[in-house]
């Protein structure tokens, strides 16, 4: 049984040592636990300050490609180094690593296929007051999502299965965690929370510029995530109330048509006619998305199986993620001064 705990970063090489020191790496019922860092196209010296911490491997992007990527370069990675266990956490030192034990603990015992780690931000001190009530009704709008019943959607702190994992395709160029969890809700997997004690975070988050550009990524990728998943729950309520508009509109014409001799009202009658018609033709795209929607599943499941395969050996060798460079067993690759880029 091997756990790899990733950790996405970017210019994060002041606070990596502490996250990397937080890691243990004893757990009962585990046979090895190895740390997996993927720099982001850092400037200050991030891959260098996470060998020195003691991470086992070491992946980097070439320029900055956001975290939704280097959170699945770290997944492709994992998956290729043979881990049964995936945790995912943060770099900035805000999650508790000592709490990495009783969050991949469910999944050890067969209980559950993904784990979030819940900070219940409604009562978490260290967020201000707009940020809880955010988190809050956030998080009540990913539950309907998803069906599931996460109480921290926003939540890094993770841990996945190996199969989960595999199933894992992350659209978004944003984040993750939103996405993530409406897929998981769609595949019907088992999600489970544990709580855990956040820590205020030493420097302004570098995911949220500013609160309307957060609400806006945030409320597109939630949108589009479950129209992607879920399309005739988008479409067919949307499709059901214009054609509804349009009936009333019609009734109310033919209601003065029949009392007042046919005089007038056509107004009504054409208003009515383009509800009925757009109403149809958005039911029209509900099923067509429908559609698109059951031959991405057979694709997910044939790229599935198609990574399965590519893993078969669960050799580091079969990594090969896009924009990332590769290493050797320990994940490093020797770079002209002697020490391991990966």
């Amino acid at each position: 049984m091997k756990v790899i705990v990733q950790i996405p970063c970017f210019d994060e090489a002041q606070d990596l040592p502490l996250v990397i020191a937080g890691i243990p790496r004893r757990i009962p019922g585990v046979d090895r636990v190895e740390v997996l860092v993927v720099d982001d196209g850092s400037t200050d010296g991030t891959g260098d300050a996470a060998w020195a911490a003691g991470a086992d491997h070491v992946v980097r992007h070439p320029g900055n490609r956001g975290l939704a990527a280097s959170f699945r370069t770290g997944l492709d990675r994992a998956l290729a180094l043979g881990a049964d266990v995936i945790v995912n956490t943060d770099g900035d030192n805000q999650y508790p690593q000592e709490d990495i034990p009783r969050l991949i603990a469910p999944i050890l015992a067969g209980e559950a296929d993904v784990v979030v780690g819940d900070r219940r931000p409604g009562q978490a001190r260290h967020f201000s007051a707009s940020k809880r009530l955010l988190q809050r009704i956030g998080s009540g709008v990913v539950r309907a999502a998803s069906g599931t019943d996460v109480r921290d959607a926003p939540s890094g702190f993770r841990a996945y299965s190996r199969e989960t994992a595999l199933r894992l395709n992350v659209l978004s160029g944003y984040s993750y965690t939103l996405e993530t969890l409406i897929q998981a809700g769609a595949a019907h997997l088992r999600v489970v929370s544990i709580p855990v004690e956040g820590r205020p975070a030493e420097r302004p988050s570098r995911l949220m510029r500013s609160l309307p550009h957060y609400l806006l990524h945030s409320a597109a990728t939630i949108l589009r995530s479950y129209a992607t998943y879920r399309p005739l729950a988008v479409f067919f309520p949307i499709g059901a109330v214009l054609i509804a508009l349009g009936a009333v509109g019609i009734g109310r014409f033919l209601y003065y048509y029949v009392t007042e001799g046919g005089a007038g009202h056509v107004q009504s009658l054409i208003l009515a006619a383009v509800f009925t018609i757009v109403g149809f033709f958005v039911l029209l795209i509900g099923l067509l998305a429908d559609l698109v929607a059951a031959n991405r599943r057979l694709t997910e499941e044939a790229l599935v199986r198609l990574r399965r395969i590519e893993l078969g050996g669960d050799s580091a060798e079969s990594f090969g993620g896009e924009g990332a460079t590769g290493g050797d067993a320990r994940g490093r690759t020797p770079s002209p001064s002697g020490r391991g880029l990966g």
